[in-house]
C-alpha cells in the first residue's frame, strides 16, 4: 500500500525555492507537481495553519483561531497561548481542544496510524495528534509527546535533544534521525508528518532573505535531501507519496503597533469589565473579544479601529450582526463557536525590503527590519505546496487554486478513505495520475467590499476570494483611508 509522508517547512516563502538556496527543493519540485496558487488561511499564523492542514477546516470550523486566543467555554474573559501546557489545561477541562476530528483520528477509525515529529512550538505539535492516548499514532517533540510515555522512550533510546539554535538545525537533524530510524522503519505508519521550524523561528529575528535566512532556509533543504536520499536508499520512494507543504508565507516589519496599550487608553478596558475587551495579539493580526458580549462595545471598537493608519481588514462574527465597515467572518472561514467577535488584518504595503522580498507591514511585536506573518497580505497567504510520488503527476505546474485545508482530503483520496463529513477542504485530484486534467478544473474570484465614514475620512476595504466548487480561499485583504 502506497504510504504519505507529509515535510512542512515553517514560514517557506515560493520565492524562496530555487536552485541557489534549496536544490534539493528544487528539484523535487521540478520532478512531480508544483502547486502555484497555494494558500494559507486566515490569520496567517502557524497553529491556525497546522490545525487547518489536519482538519481540512478553515479555523473557525476546527475552533483554534490563532497562536494567542481566547476559548470561551475554558476562559471566557481572558486570552491564553495555544501551547501544548494551556491546550491540555483545556481539554481537560472542557473535553475537547478542538471542534473537529483531526488526520489521526480519522485514520484510526480505518486501523491506520498517523505519525508526526516536530521542533516548532509545543502548541503545533500537541494539536496535530491531542487525542493520541484514545485514538492511536503519536506526537514526538522536543519537550513531550503524545502518548505521554512515547518522550521518554525517545529519549532513552536516540539520547537529549540538541539546544535550541538559531538556524534551529541540530534539532532539526535529530527529528531527521528519529523518523528515518523509528518512525518510518519501525512504526510504519500510513501518514507521517515532519514539522521543521525554520525557515520561521530564524525569519522571526533576521527579515525574509538576510543571512541568517539563507542559511536557515538552505540547511532545512540539506535535512529534506537526507529524507529523499534514505527513501530511495531504501526501496521506499517508489511507494512513498511525498507532500512538501509551508504553513505561511512572510512580510517584513515596517512598524510595530502596540494595539492592547491604544486600546485601553482609549477607553477599552480588559474582558470582563463593562465595556471591556479581550486582546489576543497574532503577529499580522489582532483577534478582539467582548466578554461579556456588548454590540455596542463592538461597534465602538471598530469604529475605533477604523480611525487607525495601521488598521487593515477588519471581519465580524455573525452574533454582533451587521458593523458599518466590517466584513462577516465567515466570508474567511472564521465563523464559528469559538471565533472570535472581531478580528483585525494590520494594513500592509507590497514594497519589497533590502533582499528583494515583497510585503511589508505593522506588527503587534517583534522590531522594524524582522520578519512577521499573520495577516491578510498576499506576501503571507500564498506558500507552498509541492507533491510527487506514483500517485501524482510528473513535471506539473497546477495553476488551480489550493489550500491548506486540502492537505487532509488529499491525504485521505491517497490512501482510498472517503473524506470526512463537514470537511471544508477538497481533494486535489487534478494532480494524480488518474485525476481530471487540471485545464479543465472550473475556479473563480470575486471581489467583497465595503466602507463606513469614519469622522471626515471613509475606511474601505476589500477581501480576495477564490473558489473552486465549495471550497473558498483567501488571496487578500486590502484597506484604505482618505477623504471623503
Amino acid at each position: 500500500m502506497t504510504k504519505v509522508l507529509v515535510m512542512v517547512f515553517d514560514g517557506l516563502q515560493p520565492a524562496q525555492v530555487h536552485d541557489g538556496l534549496m536544490p534539493n527543493l528544487a528539484a523535487f519540485a521540478a520532478s512531480g507537481v508544483t502547486f502555484a496558487n497555494h494558500h494559507a488561511v486566515f490569520p496567517s499564523v502557524t497553529r491556525a495553519n497546522a490545525t487547518s492542514m489536519v482538519t481540512g477546516l478553515h479555523p473557525g470550523g476546527h475552533g483554534l483561531s490563532a497562536n494567542t486566543l481566547l476559548v470561551p467555554d475554558f476562559e471566557p474573559c481572558q486570552a491564553i497561548p495555544a501551547l501544548e501546557p494551556q491546550l491540555e489545561q483545556v481539554k481537560l477541562r472542557t473535553g475537547r481542544v478542538l471542534l473537529a476530528p483531526t488526520l489521526a483520528e480519522i485514520l484510526s477509525r480505518h486501523g491506520q496510524e498517523y505519525m508526526s515529529i516536530g521542533v516548532g512550538t509545543s502548541g503545533n505539535a500537541y494539536l496535530h495528534n491531542p487525542n493520541a492516548e484514545v485514538c492511536g499514532g503519536g506526537t514526538i517533540h522536543p519537550e513531550f509527546a503524545l502518548p505521554r510515555s512515547l518522550h521518554e522512550e525517545i529519549i532513552g533510546r536516540f539520547g537529549p535533544w540538541p539546544d535550541e539554535s538559531r538556524p534551529n538545525t541540530p534539532r532539526m537533524a535529530h527529528a531527521v534521525r528519529i523518523l528515518t530510524e523509528y518512525i518510518l522503519p519501525e512504526r510504519d505508519p500510513s501518514v507521517a508528518l515532519i514539522w521543521s521550524s525554520e525557515p520561521d523561528k530564524s525569519q522571526h529575528d533576521s527579515p525574509v532573505g538576510s543571512q541568517l535566512s539563507n542559511a536557515a532556509v538552505s540547511e532545512a533543504d540539506a535535512q529534506f535531501g537526507r529524507i529523499l536520499k534514505w527513501l530511495s536508499e531504501t526501496g521506499r520512494a517508489g511507494e512513498t507519496d511525498v507532500l512538501v507543504i509551508s504553513d505561511h508565507g512572510y512580510s517584513t516589519i515596517e512598524q510595530v503597533v502596540n494595539v492592547q496599550e491604544l486600546a485601553r487608553e482609549a477607553g477599552f478596558p480588559p474582558g470582563g469589565e463593562p465595556g471591556g475587551v479581550a486582546i489576543a495579539n497574532n503577529g499580522g493580526a489582532v483577534l478582539f473579544y467582548s466578554a461579556p458580549w456588548e454590540r455596542h462595545t463592538l461597534e465602538r471598537l471598530a469604529q475605533w479601529l477604523m480611525a487607525q493608519p495601521w488598521c487593515g481588514n477588519i471581519t465580524v462574527g455573525e452574533r454582533a450582526g451587521d458593523i458599518p465597515g466590517a466584513l462577516p467572518a465567515a466570508l474567511v472561514g472564521n465563523e464559528g463557536e469559538r471565533a472570535p467577535d472581531l478580528t483585525m488584518s494590520f494594513r500592509w504595503g507590497p514594497d519589497a525590503n533590502d533582499a528583494g522580498y515583497a510585503g511589508m507591514i505593522c506588527s503587534t511585536g517583534g522590531a522594524s527590519g524582522r520578519g512577521q506573518h499573520g495577516s491578510m497580505s498576499s506576501s503571507e497567504m500564498h506558500n507552498i505546496l509541492f507533491a510527487s510520488g506514483p500517485s501524482f503527476r510528473k513535471g506539473l505546474c497546477v495553476n488551480v487554486p489550493s489550500g491548506n485545508i486540502d492537505l487532509a482530503p488529499t491525504v485521505l483520496n491517497l490512501l482510498g478513505l472517503p473524506l470526512d463529513d463537514g470537511m471544508e477542504g477538497r481533494a486535489l485530484e487534478e494532480a494524480l495520475c488518474s485525476g481530471p486534467d487540471p485545464a479543465g478544473v472550473e475556479w473563480s474570484s470575486d471581489l467583497h467590499s465595503t466602507d463606513c465614514a469614519v469622522g471626515d475620512k471613509v475606511y474601505r476595504q476589500q477581501i480576495k476570494l477564490s473558489r473552486v466548487g465549495n471550497t473558498v480561499y483567501v488571496d487578500e485583504g486590502a484597506s484604505s483611508l482618505g477623504p471623503r
